[in-house]
């Protein structure tokens, strides 16, 4: 994989209903992971966690000569998953009932977060909180209807980029800003606490089955990315050309 050039895999969670598709993936499943798909109480939970953690080892061979059942992970003191021993491929999760997704750089931290569009108006009503200033005074000037999509696009675009840094909800989510408009489009503003710059950073907005999905990769370039469908249990991806992206902050 060259640097500045990313690749995002899906998966569905219910695609594990066929007939020996769970089964299939928990033989790529390490002893831990076992333990842990064991302890979740429902079957949705246990499909969500089993698609996830098949995805990565999936799309983590494709660039490897390692099989899916081969790779060992290590997390870090907040709890963000790494290739162990460590590796140049570095790589996201994010999921939901119905998608998972896997982001993948070589080099380069990276980041996901997805939501299902269905949560925007539970997110309009909790997510302000976690807003920043600027924030939420770009937030209250929108039009009524067109806050819960302002709200989705931040909560996503935040979890990215904490994901990305490796630091989760130890970071605050009112110390740094994605402020709308101008010639950026979308641009990054850092509180001088949270010792990032941001001008190494790029990150986008996307669309599939009905989610939105936020990217953010370790860049000072628009990046390439290429998008990757895995019907599981298969391992044979299938390439999506047709996906409409977009970098910020424009260049």
């Amino acid at each position: 994989m060259e640097n500045d050039t990313f690749h995002l895999w899906y998966a569905y969670p219910d695609d594990l209903l066929q007939a020996g598709a769970a089964e299939a993936c928990l033989l790529l499943l390490s002893e831990d992971e076992l333990a842990r798909w064991e302890r979740f109480k429902f079957d949705r939970h246990r499909r969500e966690y089993l698609a996830t953690h098949a995805l990565a080892r999936i799309a983590l061979s494709y660039y490897s000569a390692l099989g899916p059942e081969a790779w060992l992970f290590q997390m870090n003191s907040y709890g963000k998953p790494s290739v162990d021993p460590e590796s140049e491929l570095k790589f996201n999760l994010s999921n939901s009932p119905s998608l998972v997704v896997c982001l993948i750089g070589a080099g380069t931290e990276v980041g996901v977060d997805l939501e299902p569009r269905e949560r925007s108006a539970s997110i309009a009503e909790v997510g302000p909180r976690m807003f920043s200033p600027q924030e939420l005074e770009q937030l209250e000037s929108l039009r009524e209807d067109e806050r819960p999509e302002r709200c989705l696009q931040l909560w996503t675009l935040k979890e990215a980029y904490i994901k990305a840094r490796g630091m989760g909800l130890a970071m605050p989510l009112n110390n740094f800003s994605f402020l709308f408009g101008g010639s950026p489009g979308i641009r990054l503003a850092l509180d001088p606490s949270v010792g990032d710059e941001p001008g190494c950073w790029r990150f986008c907005l996307l669309e599939h089955a009905a989610h939105c999905i936020a990217l953010m990769v370790e860049s000072r370039t628009s990046p390439a990315l290429q998008v990757w469908d895995v019907r599981l249990p298969s391992m044979t991806p299938r390439s999506l050309t047709e996906v409409s992206q977009q970098w910020f902050p424009h260049s």
